[in-house]
């Protein structure tokens, strides 16, 4: 229980013992379903028998090593969340290699729920690769792992400075999203080798991001509305993205 409660608050020892923590039903059961290696979980069988996804979790982690019965107030207090459903785990970070296709970057985004948000629609956009630039909140955060509902386990995904980020976009046209781009974010030609930075959600680009992009873009709006959540304006400039790789097959 102590150990599962330190992973989850602490990025620190998240970095030092490449894991991290995940609850819920579903959430684990996507996690094994996508081969993760579950290194540690907390189960209580009265609560996961109540309903059918839940007695079929219970059935598997009966018969894998590291998970363990417990009581619910157990769980609960290895929880991160106020109502736990029954399980807690800790899962080692995936090791995916980047894949071809658009590069994401987020920059200094620092709430949860965003990048959670970022990470599982790149997942559904086929996005190559997601780059948490500094200044980002931790992408293994259980907040944010809850909010991208297994994304973790299907997109390669790396923490990195703005030196290896430059490295890794060198070969490619890098946009980025701003209030103030001239170009509307569906006149990109986004079947082309690309990257997209999104910035962070009340300053905007940071200083390394505006000297990186090469292209400032927009998402047009009408009325006084001045600007969209972070993980809007990216899930709506990825999901072009795809719709234009689609229309080209």
């Amino acid at each position: 229980m102590k150990w599962l409660r330190l992973l989850a608050e602490s990025a620190r020892h998240r970095r030092s013992e490449r894991s991290f923590v995940i609850e819920g039903v579903r959430l684990v059961s996507d996690a094994l379903s996508s081969g993760a290696e579950l290194r540690l979980a907390l189960y209580a069988p009265e609560q996961l028998s109540s309903t059918p996804a839940g007695t079929a979790l219970l059935n598997r982690l009966r018969q894998l090593p590291n998970c363990y019965p417990a009581t619910p107030a157990a769980v609960a207090a290895a929880a991160d969340t106020e109502q736990p459903q029954g399980v807690v785990a800790a899962v080692r970070w995936p090791e995916l290699s980047p894949r071809p296709g658009l590069r994401l970057v987020l920059d200094a985004i620092q709430d949860p729920g965003n990048v959670g948000t970022l990470l599982r629609s790149a997942a559904a956009a086929g996005v190559g690769l997601v780059i948490c630039a500094p200044g980002t909140v931790d992408p293994f955060n259980p907040k944010v792992a809850r909010a991208a509902m297994g994304a973790h386990f299907l997109l390669p995904l790396r923490i990195w400075s703005w030196e290896m980020v430059s490295t890794e976009l060198r070969s490619l046209t890098v946009y980025a999203a701003d209030s103030t781009g001239k170009q509307p974010y569906y006149a990109v030609d986004w079947r082309q080798p690309a990257a997209l930075i999104i910035g962070n959600e009340a300053h905007g680009l940071s200083s390394s991001a505006r000297a990186l992009a090469q292209h400032l873009i927009a998402i047009p709006m009408v009325g006084s509305i001045e600007s969209l959540n972070a993980g809007v304006a990216g899930s709506i400039i990825l999901f072009e993205a795809l719709r234009q790789r689609m229309v080209e097959h």
